[in-house]
């Protein structure tokens, strides 16, 4: 699988966040040679025990993320950020859990914009909205190096291409920036060629500085 980088846009103190900014993000894609290549969702959801009995302790994970990957139909991914486990599952893995009882989905987060080509990248663009309503909870950008899958040999190109991004979003003169935060995958024993493992990883990473975003 080939390197990508996950960025979130972070509002300067004081403003908020709004569809604007993700047309005007889709609109930098386009002016640098993006061309749009369909839609994009992945499927963030924070699930919490079903606790029946207070009093008896548990002895299973607190809490977990699962994450629903568009590129990756059949698998179901499994992020326990205490225990620093990332885990993989076939997607029916989804339907068992249900009918379980075991966990239930408090927050369930929905990723979804466009994609886009440009050269040797694929850009994908999108808001973070909560799956009960509209409310704009975060905007997102995935930026995908095809031709390498080491992300070490995939660093410096991917440097120069944020530097090349922050110039052009910079230009709309907008109330914030893209950040992207470097995950720890050594930290959940992921090695240097990229997996599907290290997208959950960071997407679970994004989540908190979202959540962080939307709190200041």
């Amino acid at each position: 699988m080939t390197v990508k980088w996950l960025m979130h846009w972070q509002p300067k103190p004081g403003t908020t966040l709004s569809t604007q900014i993700l047309t005007e993000a889709c609109q930098c894609v386009e002016s640098i040679g993006g061309q749009k290549d369909g839609r994009w969702r992945s499927v963030l959801t924070f699930y919490k025990p079903m606790q029946r009995d207070a009093l008896v302790p548990v002895d299973h994970p607190r809490d977990f993320l699962g994450l629903a990957l568009q590129e990756q139909p059949a698998k179901y991914y499994f992020i326990l950020r205490p225990n620093r486990i990332v885990l993989e599952a076939d997607a029916s893995i989804q339907v068992i859990m249900e009918k379980l009882q075991s966990y239930k989905a408090r927050v369930t987060l929905n990723f979804e914009g466009f994609q886009y080509k440009l050269g040797d990248f694929q850009l994908r663009v999108g808001k973070c909205v909560p799956s009960a309503s509209e409310a704009l909870r975060g905007i997102m950008m995935e930026v995908e190096y095809i031709p390498l899958s080491s992300i070490d040999k995939s660093r410096q190109v991917l440097e120069e291409f944020f530097d090349i991004w922050q110039e052009t979003i910079s230009k709309k003169s907008l109330p914030g920036h893209f950040m992207h935060i470097e995950s720890n995958f050594a930290d959940y024993g992921l090695q240097d060629r990229y997996t599907s493992h290290h997208t959950a990883v960071q997407y679970a990473t994004c989540m908190a500085q979202l959540i962080a975003a939307v709190r200041c």
